[in-house]
């Protein structure tokens, strides 16, 4: 990138005008990664200061199995196949509450689009985990279920929405957006909810007073043009709305094989690779810089480790994904021992280790409690990168 270019973004950037569809190319295109992730930096530093956010949850995932066979997943299963499953709604029940504990204040519940559950498990399961667990947030079900709820139903989506907010539904999840432009998604989604009914639902859910993610899913076959491409039609939808609360890039994981059956469920691996450290730092940086009506990016650190995640934090994101147990959606499939577990204390500690001041939220980005930041009578004491 030229000095002229250089200069012409950071005047934008500092002077708050909204980038374009060819800025956001040409900052990808940038080889200057310190450059880039310092003018993100700047503007989370504007919007977020010294704070990292943090929330204590839960991963529930009652049914893998599936209609679809999206080309990247691992996680689903067919009827009858080995390792499928599905929880009556009383094995949930007992599974939240074996977490309560652990102070959580959130369950995140995915499924997947399973062909013969009744629509009626799905409220019905919501009612029954807030009734055990009162003081727990549910963020349940992608955009891609609640289209898969209106054909097994015979509701719209809104009478949908309406009877799960009723049920104890506080968010919707992020999840099924993947990359939206057909070019691509055409290759990696077998089900029929793309960007026309995803926006339709997410747009609903925001009329209805619910705050949700929303996310994107990098590092396979997509080029940084497409990544681009679907930041701003989120962007947009946010102009209309102002219904999401955070951003959160996904990094694409090869999975290999499932060691459990042998079989190898990922039919992108043999012509993907994983995105590398530097370039998911990238795709935070140009996300929170053409982003800029969303108020937070979250790294979600079990799909980029802890040691990126820490490093995205200079790089545009605010919010480090919660304290998973199991999450089973990806699993470490970048080699680099990810932890399957955070507890409170060790994100604490993480937070702090990048030189930023934890905060604790709920669903709603409400605060919970505030935490002391790095000890500066320490000489090795982290610092955020300085703007």
């Amino acid at each position: 990138m030229d000095v002229g270019l250089k200069r012409e973004l950071e005047e934008k950037v500092r002077s708050g005008e909204r980038l374009t569809r060819e800025d956001g190319i040409a900052l990808y295109e940038s080889d200057d990664l310190a450059w880039l992730g310092g003018l993100a930096h700047e503007v989370r530093t504007r919007k977020n200061g010294d704070v990292v956010h943090f929330n204590v949850n839960r991963h529930l995932n009652m049914t893998n199995v599936c209609t679809a066979s999206c080309a990247y997943c691992s996680f689903q299963r067919k009827p009858g196949e080995k390792d499928a499953y599905t929880m009556r709604i009383e094995e949930a029940v007992k599974l939240a509450r074996a977490m309560e504990s652990e102070s959580l204040t959130e369950l995140h519940i995915v499924n997947g689009l399973h062909p013969n559950l009744p629509w009626r498990y799905y409220p019905r399961s919501l009612r029954e985990l807030k009734a055990a667990l009162p003081q727990v947030s549910l963020k349940a079900f992608t955009a891609t279920e609640i289209h898969h709820f209106e054909s097994i139903s015979g509701l719209s989506a809104s009478e949908i929405l309406d009877e799960l907010i009723d049920a104890g539904l506080e968010s919707l999840t992020g999840g099924g957006a993947e990359i939206f432009d057909w070019e691509v998604r055409q290759h990696i989604v077998d089900h029929a909810t793309h960007w026309e009914d995803w926006s339709r639902i997410h747009r609903l859910a925001h009329e209805k007073g619910l705050r949700t993610p929303c996310t994107m899913l990098y590092g396979h076959i997509e080029e940084p043009r497409h990544r681009v491409d679907h930041v701003l039609r989120l962007r947009e939808l946010q102009d209309e709305t102002n219904g999401f609360q955070v951003f959160i890039p996904l990094r694409y994981q090869h999975d290999f094989v499932d060691m459990k059956d042998g079989k190898v469920r990922n039919r992108l691996q043999a012509r993907t690779q994983m995105a590398t450290g530097a370039e998911a730092l990238r795709t935070f940086a140009v996300s929170r810089l053409l982003f800029d009506n969303v108020p937070h990016v979250k790294v979600f650190w079990v799909m980029h480790g802890v040691q990126t995640a820490q490093l995205a934090l200079q790089h545009g994101a605010d919010d480090m994904d919660g304290s998973v147990v199991e999450y089973k959606i990806t699993h470490d499939a970048d080699n680099y021992g990810t932890p399957n577990k955070l507890t409170r204390e060790d994100l604490l500690d993480l937070i702090r280790d990048a030189g930023f001041r934890p905060v604790e939220r709920n669903t709603r980005y409400e605060i919970i409690r505030e935490y002391d930041g790095p000890d500066p009578a320490r000489r090795d004491s982290p610092q955020p990168m300085r703007v």
